[in-house]
């Protein structure tokens, strides 16, 4: 059995056994799904993807967790289009319907949360109205009728979510549910309730699924995977297929962990015991997790992120070849925020149809291709832009002075070695010539633009420092050094203006190996712009034993020891045998100017992953449209991203 082979879900038949979850995408138009919904769906659906479950659309209008959420009575024409547009790949529809109740806000309706006790969110603090039971029985109708809305759309199922931030779950957990009533006696009674209701409005003939959350990580009240298995054995005749997953009141992201977080494949195969018939749905990102989930119990898997990266990764995996991988960085997957921003991975930055993501190349011409392109710069701008152009019959010459190629990227941020290994693949399979430990000078440039050779600059940024007072007496090194260097013994002190994930993972690194650390960040909080998922940052410094001073600087190492001052006021002295200055680096000078240079990624200025690539496809757009129709370029560089 593999991911690629057709199965049966309940009355219906998949072409696979890969799953599209639901996720935040923040697509929608005024709360309804949109054309944009339709295009990342079909494509996921194009490429063989088995079930594609909708985005979550609230039930109730009392719920409105984030600006783009999709409301249920507004997304009927939405399923339908969407269930249309994947019906002509073979794949199955499925609707996820769900109530965010006391971890949702009031900011965008001012009405109050719904909740089934008086217990506020620890994030947001706000306190929900406790349910009434006119207020739960409207509830359960809401899922009625938005599961016999969707039903007459045409989708294939409904998936209830009972997960890390919903209200069903809230019901079903002890952190969250204090009630006297039978609603707090039997805390399986509101799930219940809803399954019975939906199956009811929408027939034997639709998929039933549930996503439930079956280990909240805190187990002296919360859900456990025991007390999962007692309701998930009561509902299991109910529903098709369960999807477990982690998290709740106190780890809301960690159904879906990064890097640092194992995926919760075990919980299948505690639950299959309960489970009887009942399908189970394994988690993974990538082929390996995939098969693992399958062989430890899981009849189909949840690859979201997977899909996220490369729509084509069943495409991929049937045709023998390694997709773009995820890296479960969470950066621009993530996007259930203030700003709106739509879903995307850093390694695929999506383009939608509304143009909305076009990016403005950063030259004017269009230029000849015939001589080919010259790449300075090996790490990610650099491999994609090659990349691309070589699978658009491009003749490429990649240049990167170092022995390896990914630039700074493997040292500061290991988790993304899989990406550049991946595209330094993908650029030997386009034909690229790499020419590793080969420096490029000027002259060399200036040859190939001579020659009608564009040269495309990707040449990572240089160190910075931050401005403080230094004797000498304490060496100063920056993140890519400290994580590929044996440091000087003794104390270490981190310095953090960038406020990411760097520098607390060299410091919990640092700490787990043994080291004293201290971690001083001008922020108030630490990591806060760190990506989500796992552990957040602080929490993750607390347990390794970092000792972090947040809202402070470094203003001196002089004497053995740092200086360290408040923000707000204050100085105190930190022991200290080596600095790790995590600011943030500049772009470099090499190749500024000059005819028939385009300059990308690091380049330019101090660039993200996500950045890089953007710019590498917005130049490769540029030139390979000066190709006109030759070898069919440009449908080449468009199918190849």
């Amino acid at each position: 059995m593999t991911v690629t082979d057709p199965c049966r879900i309940g009355p219906r038949g998949a072409p696979s056994r890969v799953v599209f979850g639901p996720h935040a995408t923040n697509l929608a138009m005024q709360r309804a799904f949109s054309p944009r919904h339709v295009a990342y769906y079909a494509e996921r659906a194009r490429a063989g993807a088995g079930v594609v479950v909708t985005e979550t659309a609230s039930v109730h209008e009392s719920d409105h967790p984030y600006a783009r959420a999709p409301l249920a009575a507004s997304c009927g024409f939405g399923w339908r289009t969407i269930a249309d547009a994947c019906h002509a790949h073979g794949g199955l529809v499925v609707a996820s319907l769900g109530h965010r109740g006391l971890q949702g806000t009031s900011a965008y309706h001012r009405r109050p949360l719904w909740g089934p006790s008086a217990v506020a969110d620890p994030a947001e603090r706000e306190l929900p109205v406790v349910m009434e039971r006119d207020e739960i029985s409207a509830l359960v109708v809401a899922f009625a009728d938005s599961a016999a809305l969707a039903a007459d759309a045409g989708v294939d199922g409904i998936e209830i979510d009972a997960g890390p931030r919903s209200l069903v779950r809230q019901f079903l957990s002890g952190l969250t549910n204090h009630r006297t009533d039978e609603y707090g006696t039997r805390r399986d009674l509101l799930l219940t309730e809803v399954l019975a209701a939906v199956r009811g409005a929408v027939g034997d003939d639709m998929i039933m699924g549930l996503r439930a959350s079956c280990d909240e990580l805190a187990p002296w009240a919360g859900i456990t995977p025991a007390r999962a298995a007692e309701w998930v054995r009561a509902v299991a005749p109910l529903v098709d297929y369960v999807v477990p997953v982690r998290g709740g009141l106190y780890a809301p992201d960690m159904d879906r962990p990064d890097f640092r977080t194992a995926a919760p494949d075990d919980l299948c195969a505690l639950l299959r015991p309960a489970a009887a018939d009942t399908l189970l749905v394994g988690s993974a990102d990538d082929p390996v997790g995939a098969r693992e989930a399958l062989a430890g119990g899981a009849d189909l898997v949840d690859m979201t992120r997977g899909l996220v990266a490369d729509p084509g990764l069943v495409t991929a995996l049937r045709d023998g070849r390694a997709p773009r991988p995820c890296v479960r960085c969470n950066q621009s997957c993530v996007v259930d925020d203030w700003r709106t921003l739509p879903v995307q991975c850093v390694a695929h930055p999506t383009e939608y149809p509304s143009g909305e993501r076009e990016t403005t190349p950063w030259h004017t011409d269009a230029v000849a291709l015939s001589a080919g392109v010259t790449v300075v710069g090996g790490g990610v701008a650099g491999l994609e832009a090659a990349r691309l152009l070589g699978s658009a019959g491009v003749d490429v010459d990649l240049y990167e002075r170092a022995a390896r190629l990914g630039g700074v990227l493997p040292a500061a941020a290991p988790q993304f070695v899989p990406l550049v290994d991946w595209l330094v693949a993908e650029c030997t399979r386009a034909g690229v010539r790499i020419h590793t430990g080969t420096p490029v000078d000027d002259d060399t440039v200036r040859a190939a633009s001579a020659a009608g050779r564009p040269v495309l600059v990707a040449v990572g940024a240089e160190a910075s420092r931050h401005r403080f007072d230094c004797d000498g007496t304490v060496p100063v090194v920056d993140a890519s050094v400290a994580r590929t260097s044996a440091l000087p013994h003794g104390p270490v002190v981190v310095f953090d203006p960038r406020g990411d994930d760097v520098a607390t993972d060299i410091a919990t690194g640092l700490a787990a190996a043994g080291r004293t650390v201290a971690l001083v960040t001008p922020d108030d909080v630490l990591g806060s712009r760190g990506v989500r998922g796992g552990a957040p940052p602080a929490t993750r410094a607390h347990r390794a034993g970092v000792d972090v001073r947040v809202a402070s600087t470094v203003t001196a190492a002089t004497r053995g020891a740092v200086t360290v001052a408040g923000r707000r006021g204050g100085e105190d002295t930190v022991n200290c045998a080596v600095v790790v200055d995590c600011t943030r680096p500049v772009a470099s000078p090499a190749f500024a100017s000059g005819a028939g240079r385009l300059r990308i990624g690091d380049a330019v200025a101090p660039r993200g992953v996500l950045d890089a690539i953007t710019d590498a496809r917005a130049a490769v757009r540029a030139l390979v449209g000066g190709l006109g129709d030759a070898k069919d370029s440009a449908a080449q560089q468009r199918a190849a991203m």
